[in-house]
């Protein structure tokens, strides 16, 4: 994870990130995370996160993370596992995924183009609720 977030500098806290990854696996209503192999090595992770929306009548996901560490990259490990995903947004009841990818990162986009993912026409904002405590 502290790989994949300094690809944009994104800041982690990996004791953070090791409490909240316990807490995700112990709650399965929150999602499912799986880790990515190739030949027996662990090359990436993908995290599913469930949302529960109206609009969409049910259960839809948030692909919140997706990572194909360097020796993994170019072996088509990243279609192999959004076939994957979509397989198990079958299996879940998911009506539609989400996800957001960073403007400069072409590659991921063509991939989940390629994958029947669609430009939504809406923008995605965001509150960072600052907790009080």
């Amino acid at each position: 994870m502290q790989d994949f977030y300094a690809i944009d500098n994104y800041p982690i806290d990996p004791f953070v990130s090791k409490s909240l990854l316990k807490e995700f696996i112990d709650n399965e209503e929150l999602g499912r995370s799986w880790l990515i192999l190739n030949n027996d090595e662990v090359v990436g992770y993908v995290i599913l996160t469930f949302i529960f929306s109206f609009e969409y009548k049910g259960r839809i996901a948030f692909l919140d993370e997706l990572y194909i560490a360097p020796p993994g990259r170019g072996k088509s490990i990243g279609k192999q596992t959004v076939d994957f995903i979509h397989e198990q947004a079958l299996d879940l009841a998911i009506n539609v995924i989400y996800l957001e990818v960073e403007g400069h990162n072409t590659i991921a986009q063509k991939l989940y183009l390629s994958k029947d993912f669609t430009i939504h026409n809406r923008k995605l904002m965001k509150l960072t609720v600052k907790n009080k405590k």
